[in-house]
Order: C-alpha cells, then structure tokens, then sequence
C-alpha cells in the first residue's frame, strides 16, 4: 500500500464520511477523491467504470476496487487495521448486528430524514421520523451501560453507526431522549484521528 488507498468520496455524505473516519483513526494511508455530487460525476464516466450503481464510497486499493461503504469498512479493517474486528465468532456476530442496522434502521431513519432537509429529496418525513425514532432507540438499548458496542473498544461498528447517528438533528431528529447514545457519540470523538463531518444549512442542495 505504498501510495495508500483512494477514497472517492463527497464531503455531506454519511456513507462516505464512515469510510474516512475509519481510515483516519485506523491510521491507514490513504487520499481522498472528491467527486462533485451536485455536478452528477457520479453518474458519469469514469466514475461509471468504478462503481456502476453510481454511487459513494468506492475505494481503489491498488487493483482491488470496493463500493458500499461497510463492505469497504470489513475490507478496511481485514486488511490492514484487524483489531477494529474481532475475529471470535460471537464478538464478530455483535460487529455484523450493528452493521445491519446501519444498513437498515439507520439509512431508513435519520439518515433518510437528513436528505430531506440537506438534500431535498422527495422522501416521506413522517415516516422517517417513525423509523428513525425505533432505531434510536434499539440502538439506545443496546448501548446500555457501555462505552463502545463491541468487546469495550472501538470496532467499526462504532464508525458504521456514527456519522448519521450524529448528524440526526439535521434531519430534525433529536438525540436529547437518547443518552447512551450520546455518550456513545462522544466516546467516539474522542479517539485519537476522529475526523468530523461537516455540519450543514438546512436545504443546501435545495
């Protein structure tokens, strides 16, 4: 990996930012590619050839190249940063269940609602809002007493849940019912190469 992984990314995008936030605080080498979003390169060639679906994150790693951002999140920390994913079987079951709900619960709720308000996008609010509030507090729960999801450390689980959790509230989803989580946000901030996400006006790409 002498020249490090490409990350093409676009800064507003949760998908994106999980990726580089795991290759931040994993320290692993790496450059980021802009791809204009709001210019449509990613329905255009060469972008195509990358990633078909047209869509953020992809990575190059040397030849290999990965799309969907938890399957370049496993990739990632298989590779080249394994203590972020426990190999036991039961603890890895643990990592897979929240990846799972950021897929689902998470990318249906808050993260949904946020590209209503940042993105404009002609989705159903109050729907949204209903899923959102579900998964918030699943994962709410699930945090309970702890400091990370997974074996008391940081795994990417952690990075896979963070970026729309965090970013709710520009959706219009409050976190203030939700304090496991916050303090689960915080932990998370505070690790050493912890790179946010820039935080938006509502309607920006309105």
């Amino acid at each position: 990996m002498s020249n490090g992984i490409r990350i093409h990314s676009f800064p507003l995008s949760g998908h994106a930012h999980r990726v580089e936030l795991f290759a931040s605080i994993a320290r692993i080498k790496h450059e980021i590619i802009h791809v204009d979003l709001p210019s449509g390169e990613h329905k255009k060639e060469p972008f195509l050839r990358l990633n078909p679906l047209g869509q953020v994150p992809v990575i190059e790693d040397g030849e290999v190249v990965i799309s969907d951002s938890n399957a370049i999140l496993v990739y990632l920390a298989r590779r080249y940063a394994p203590d972020f994913f426990p190999s036991d079987p039961v603890l890895e079951a643990e990592v897979q269940k929240y990846l799972t709900l950021a897929a689902g619960e998470i990318a249906f709720g808050p993260a949904a609602a946020r590209l209503i308000t940042v993105f404009n996008a002609p989705l159903d609010a109050h729907f949204c809002q209903v899923i959102a509030e579900k998964a918030l507090t699943k994962l709410n729960t699930l945090i309970g007493t702890k400091d990370f999801l997974v074996d008391g450390r940081p795994t990417i689980a952690d990075i896979a849940v963070y970026s729309y959790v965090a970013h709710a509230p520009e959706g219009n989803i409050s976190l203030d019912k939700y304090p496991n989580i916050l303090r689960l946000l915080s932990n998370i901030e505070n690790l050493d190469g912890f790179k946010a996400m820039p935080r938006t006006a509502v309607g920006l790409y309105a």
